[in-house]
């Protein structure tokens, strides 16, 4: 399997940057992972960081074939969700760490990822956003309805509001997994958090990353722009982008 992969994170015009992200590799795997640390709520960079470490200890330690991904990115994100719980078990409800989680599993040219909150995964084809998760959030669901379109999504009054998230209360958050999906030469599977996706007209991302020849100096360009585009008022921006070539 012939592939690039890119990663990026800025702080943007926040405080700290509670935004963690992880790509790893093994011989016949490929693991990808987005967390955001959830604003207004105490120690989200803890929490992100909970999440992503607790991803990497089991993908290293099982290096999942493609059939065996789904059941893995249930069990890492419930884990995870058990060590972010514990981490603020002594602290108020309303100020225990919490973090959005995106993962994802590739192996063999096939994809199957997984996500908790308003992280994203997409899938970019031929230069076009060929899909992408669902968001949990007050405003997907009111898009889903048909009551606000895409575009007023982004500045609807609801837009912060993130129903699921891992950490906080200690029932399972609701956990979306993909299909196993085939991959194409050139496909682009991209994680990235709100403060990446907002800011840019996704159109526009999916041909620059499906075209541009260095995926991560494509990335990186697209973080800055999105970071500029949101000024000064930008949140954290990190995105994780895998191109099988």
């Amino acid at each position: 399997m012939d592939f690039q992969t890119a990663e990026v994170s800025l702080q943007g015009d926040r405080e700290v940057n509670q935004d963690r992200l992880g790509v790893l590799i093994s011989d016949t795997e490929v693991m990808l992972t987005v967390c955001d640390g959830m604003g207004g709520h105490e120690d989200g960079e803890l929490a992100a960081r909970t999440a992503v470490e607790v991803f990497t200890a089991q993908f290293k330690e099982q290096k999942p074939a493609i059939d065996a991904a789904p059941a893995f990115l249930r069990d890492a994100i419930e884990q995870a969700h058990q060590q972010v719980v514990r981490a603020g078990i002594r602290k108020p409800l309303d100020h225990r760490p919490r973090t959005t989680a995106t993962l994802c599993v590739i192996s063999a040219a096939q994809a199957v990822w997984a996500h908790v909150g308003d992280s994203r995964v997409y899938l970019l084809r031929r230069n076009e956003v060929l899909r992408r998760t669902r968001d949990h959030s007050a405003v997907e669901s009111l898009f889903q309805r048909g009551a606000i379109s895409e575009a007023q999504m982004l500045t609807h009054p609801m837009r912060n509001f993130v129903e699921e998230c891992l950490g906080g209360e200690p029932d399972l958050p609701r956990i979306e997994i993909s299909e196993a999906t085939a991959l194409e030469t050139g496909d682009v599977i991209l994680l990235c958090s709100d403060g990446f996706w907002a800011p840019l007209e996704m159109s526009v991302v999916a041909e620059r990353l499906c075209t541009e020849p260095d995926l991560q100096e494509s990335l990186e360009e697209l973080a800055q722009e999105a970071a500029a585009a949101a000024s000064p008022h930008s949140d954290n921006v990190t995105a994780v982008a895998f191109r099988l070539e």
